[in-house]
C-alpha cells in the first residue's frame, strides 16, 4: 500500500511540474504584460514583454493602451527610443498609444519596457501589442485569449484580499521552493530506482 501510495503522489508530482513548465512555456511564447491581476486605484509598475521568435530581430513595439488605464511615466530604456500618442498634457495627459523603436532584441531574447500605470475601475484591460521585426515581418498580439495571438490582459480587481505585491512575491517564492523541493524529490526518486529498485516501504 505504502510503494502504490509513493507512486501516486510521485505521479501528481510529475503532473505538477509538467502544469508549470507548460505555464511557463506560454508565458515565453507569448507577448504579456506584468503584474496581470492589480488593485484597482494603486500605481503599479508594469513590463511589457515581447519575445523575439524568428531569425530577425525584435526592432519596434506598439502598445495600444486600453480605455480607462491610466499611464503616469516610462522607465527608460536603454537603446530604445519612445515616441508616445496623448490627448492632453501634464498630469491631465492620456496615454493612448506607445511606440518604441530602434531596438534589436535577438531570437531566444524579449523586449523588456516598463511603466507605471493604474486604473480606477475594476475589469479586464487589453493591450494589444504591435510586434515589428527587422526584416519586415509584423506580429500582432491582438486577438482573444483562446487565439495563438492573444493581446496581453491585465486584471484589475476592487481588493487583492490585502495582499498586494508584497503577497505576490511571497507567493512566487512559495512556488519557486515548492517546484525545487519537487524536483529534488524525483531526483532522489530517480537514485533509488537506479540502484535496483529498493523498496520505499
Amino acid at each position: 500500500m505504502k510503494m502504490a501510495h509513493a507512486r501516486r503522489v510521485a505521479g501528481v508530482l510529475v503532473s505538477t511540474i509538467g502544469f508549470t513548465g507548460a505555464l511557463v512555456a506560454q508565458a515565453e511564447a507569448h507577448s504579456h504584460v506584468s503584474p496581470s491581476v492589480v488593485q484597482k486605484g494603486h500605481s503599479e509598475t508594469f513590463t511589457v514583454v515581447v519575445p523575439t521568435e524568428g531569425t530577425a530581430d525584435t526592432a519596434s513595439v506598439e502598445v495600444t493602451v486600453p480605455a480607462g488605464f491610466q499611464i503616469g511615466s516610462f522607465e527608460a530604456a536603454p537603446g530604445w527610443k519612445r515616441s508616445v500618442k496623448a490627448t492632453g498634457q501634464g498630469d491631465e495627459a492620456v496615454v493612448s498609444k506607445v511606440t518604441w523603436t530602434g531596438g534589436k532584441v535577438p531570437e531566444g531574447e524579449a523586449a523588456y519596457l516598463r511603466f507605471q500605470g493604474e486604473a480606477t475601475k475594476s475589469g479586464d484591460y487589453a493591450f494589444k501589442v504591435r510586434q515589428t521585426y527587422s526584416d519586415g515581418k509584423v506580429a500582432d498580439w491582438t486577438g482573444a485569449a483562446s487565439s495563438d495571438t492573444p493581446a496581453p490582459i491585465v486584471t484589475v480587481k476592487d481588493s487583492l484580499g490585502g495582499g498586494g505585491s508584497s503577497t505576490s512575491s511571497s507567493n512566487t517564492l512559495a512556488v519557486i521552493a515548492l517546484v525545487v523541493g519537487i524536483l529534488a524529490l524525483l531526483i532522489g526518486l530517480a537514485g533509488m530506482a537506479r540502484r535496483g529498485g529498493r523498496s520505499l516501504t
